[in-house]
């Protein structure tokens, strides 16, 4: 990583440790956006090695000499992390929830990747080296892009949700509803088919930051106690420096080429 791509590693570091934090605290995994069954064998000793991996590995990725292991098994377990909501998709795949669902998780996912790509240090000939190097850069950029695509269109769908989740002190919050959602749809095509890629990556991550400080950190404020305030805070902030990761490792040159 170069200095100029460290911010991104470093909110997703923080953003790791802090659900890490939660996991252990509450014996439990982030809710919605962690569906592990109740019936599954272990759950809760599962939910805390689940904290300590996110905990031990956003402080591993801060520390040099423990990056390159650190993102070794971040990645993977952001792999299974996102498959969790696949059986949803067969369950019910009319129902945007799942989809927004889903491309949350691969936002997660591709900053992820990036990381994994750029950090990883595989050795030659490893199964995986086909997901590193530029080659990986460039796969993590196209699942962020298609996955902004879901997110966007939630905030159409279900625009009065999304409505009363906007400041009541911003005017039109309908108004808000549908500019943000359109807004994501653009940005995952504009950094699919190289159509100023870069702009449309840092678009996105800021969307997403000031999503977190002004819908999140608000509430956290008026409820501090509130377990649901401090996941949806955590987890809308690894979501939001995933997108700066990406938003980083688009690099001039690779803007003029198309994603896809």
């Amino acid at each position: 990583m170069t200095r100029s791509q460290q911010p991104g590693l470093t909110l997703f570091a923080v953003g790791m440790i802090g659900l890490g934090i939660l996991a252990l605290i509450y014996g439990d995994f982030a809710m919605v956006w962690q569906p592990v069954a109740p019936w599954i064998p272990g759950r809760t000793v599962l939910a805390y090695a689940s904290g300590v991996i996110m905990l031990l590995g956003g402080i591993g990725l801060l520390v040099r000499a423990a990056a390159a292991w650190s993102i070794r098994i971040l990645f993977p377990y952001l792999i299974v992390w996102a498959l969790l909501k696949v059986p949803a998709l067969f369950v019910a795949p009319g129902m945007e929830a799942v989809w927004l669902g889903i491309g949350e998780l691969t936002v997660l996912l591709a900053g992820g990747w990036v990381l994994f790509a750029r950090l990883g240090g595989l050795r030659r000939g490893s199964p995986l080296s086909f997901a590193t190097g530029e080659k990986g850069v460039r796969m993590a950029r196209v699942l962020f892009a298609v996955s902004l695509i879901p997110i966007g269109l939630s905030h159409i769908v279900y625009v009065q949700p999304t409505a009363d989740l906007v400041p009541s002190w911003l005017p039109y919050r309908i108004g808000w509803a549908y500019l943000t959602g359109a807004g994501q749809i653009a940005c995952g095509l504009g950094v699919l088919f190289s159509i100023f890629p870069r702009v449309a990556a840092w678009a996105e991550a800021g969307m997403i930051s000031l999503f977190t400080l002004l819908v999140w950190a608000p509430k956290i404020l008026a409820a501090p106690h509130t377990r649901l305030n401090w996941t949806a805070f955590f987890i809308s902030w690894a979501i939001a420096s995933a997108a700066w990761v990406v938003a980083q490792n688009i690099a001039p040159e690779q803007a003029a080429k198309p994603a896809v």
